[in-house]
């Protein structure tokens, strides 16, 4: 098939007819459902684009000779990552960045531990063959996927296996010989409503022990297969209409919880089986998280220039931008652009082959950056919202302007230095769903825990830091004082 069409997307999620539940009420048809038809619609644009720009966004399929996704490539060059970047970078300008889990994220991490298996094969080499034919199958069916890495947040202070209801959390059933049952809850399914597939895999950051093995699962399952439910909070596209709220009428992802009841996954389909040592790995040694990491960074450098456009704009449009303080927190969105830059920079160019044979970005520079942005990115949405001040909040609708007896008050009350009341309004109620708005707020703590508890991160990095070579350059410079 090779890669798929925007038309091509919306008809197979109409066939697949996922299980899914928003306020209380079972979603017949996802693509035509409020709160997701809008969001369907923009993902169905990223299918385009692909076959619009396809020297950029699709390359040959090694095996079929179709033309593929190039977020799915396999990278053996830096020019291949480059390549694989500005792909991302291409579609990531077409939300501006909103689009946390836009199919490239999980792409990237199918590739990952698809083409760099060997972990897999520890428990069983069946394993490690599974996950390669499954990246290739995502890749030339172009499976848009959600993934769910998190047990239920009942207490935290205990180990799934110590909890009052230890069956809460996802775990295995049993294994027969065609595959395994497994049963339970897992979070946060980003876009789980309206993709293909959801990758099973465990956390990032969270270890766990022996007694844990029960809920040690690496699979795949598809999004409608029996007893597996999606159930979506609430929607955040209050309004369709994409000048009141230009950002979430669009790119309202939604997030859900997924219920598994019961749900037989074959073999084919399984990566690891009740094996926590394999699972606290899976990230680190496929190198997945150093490719899902490039992802992500790329993506962040096009929400940092479409933030940085936005601040901009609300400098000029209300004669703000030749004041000391202004200028100053909007050197501070360009410090973070030019580091982001910086950083995916220095991770393209000291890329190097692993022991797969797959070109990896430094992680060094990824990791700093991962770690970096979830802490400033609330900065830049504080930054907005002072800048805007009390016109954030002076924001009639569309609805307002249309009408013949106010729209000529509001076009001169709040007219700008250099636009009307109209333009003014438009642009600042972008600033108000980029950032104040339920969708801006959700986007601020999105990026605060999109790798998880920044917190417990820092604590990881700290602890894997090389600080040998430090320690030895002062311990080096004092014995010169002797």
């Amino acid at each position: 098939m090779g890669a798929k069409t925007g038309k091509q997307y919306i008809e197979r999620l109409k066939k697949a007819k996922n299980t899914v539940y928003v306020d209380g009420e079972k979603v017949e048809d996802v693509t035509e459902h409020k709160a997701f038809k809008n969001v369907v619609n923009s993902m169905a644009r990223l299918y385009d684009i692909q076959h619009e720009k396809k020297e950029k966004m699709l390359y040959t399929s090694p095996t079929t000779g179709d033309q593929v996704g190039m977020t799915f490539k396999h990278p053996t060059t830096i020019d291949d990552l480059i390549a694989r970047r500005e792909a991302t970078q291409e579609w990531a300008r077409s939300h501006a960045g909103m689009m946390g889990r836009s199919p490239d994220y999980l792409n990237a991490e199918v590739m990952a531990m698809g083409m760099n298996n060997s972990l897999f094969a520890e428990a069983d080499e069946r394993f490690a063959d599974n996950a390669r034919k499954y990246y290739e199958y995502a890749r030339e069916n172009d499976i848009s996927l959600t993934h769910t890495l998190i047990h239920p947040q009942v207490n935290r202070a205990k180990a799934e296996h110590e909890q009052k209801d230890a069956n809460v959390s996802l775990h295995l059933v049993e294994e027969n010989q065609d595959g395994i049952i497994v049963d339970g809850i897992r979070l946060l399914a980003t876009q789980a409503a309206i993709t293909d597939e959801t990758l099973v895999f465990p956390s990032t950051v969270k270890k766990a022990g022996e007694l844990d093995d029960p809920y040690s699962l690496a699979f795949v399952v598809e999004n409608n297969a029996e007893g597996v439910k999606m159930i979506s909070r609430e929607s955040w596209d209050y309004r369709d209409n994409k000048w009141d709220y230009p950002l979430s009428s669009q790119f309202e992802e939604g997030d859900a919880i997924v219920s598994f009841e019961n749900v037989f996954i074959p073999w084919e389909r399984v990566f690891v089986c009740g094996n926590s040592d394999i699972c606290n790995r899976t990230f680190g040694d496929t190198n997945a998280v150093v490719h899902m990491a490039h992802q992500v960074v790329s993506k962040a450098i096009i929400k940092t220039e479409f933030i940085l456009g936005v601040a901009l704009s609300i400098m000029e449009a209300i004669g703000i931008d030749q004041f000391q303080h202004v200028k100053d927190k909007g050197r501070d969105i360009m410090i973070t652009l030019e580091t982001m830059r910086s950083h995916i920079y220095r991770a393209e160019h000291n890329a190097k082959l692993d022991e797969s044979g797959m070109m990896t970005p430094d992680f060094a520079a990824l990791n700093a950056a991962r770690n970096w942005y979830p802490r400033i990115y609330p900065k830049l949405a504080e930054i907005i919202r002072v800048l805007a001040a009390s016109g954030l909040t002076g924001i009639p609708t569309q609805a307002d302007f249309e009408n013949e007896e106010i729209g000529d008050i509001l076009r001169r009350g709040l007219q700008g230095a250099h636009v009307d009341g109209y333009e003014r309004v438009q642009l600042f109620r972008l600033a108000w769903d980029l950032t104040a708005s339920a969708f801006g707020t959700r986007q601020s703590h999105y990026e605060y825990y999109f790798f998880g508890d920044p917190v417990r991160m820092g604590m990881t990095y700290f602890d894997t830091f090389e600080k040998e070579p430090y320690k030895n350059f002062v311990k080096d410079f004092l014995s010169d004082l002797k």
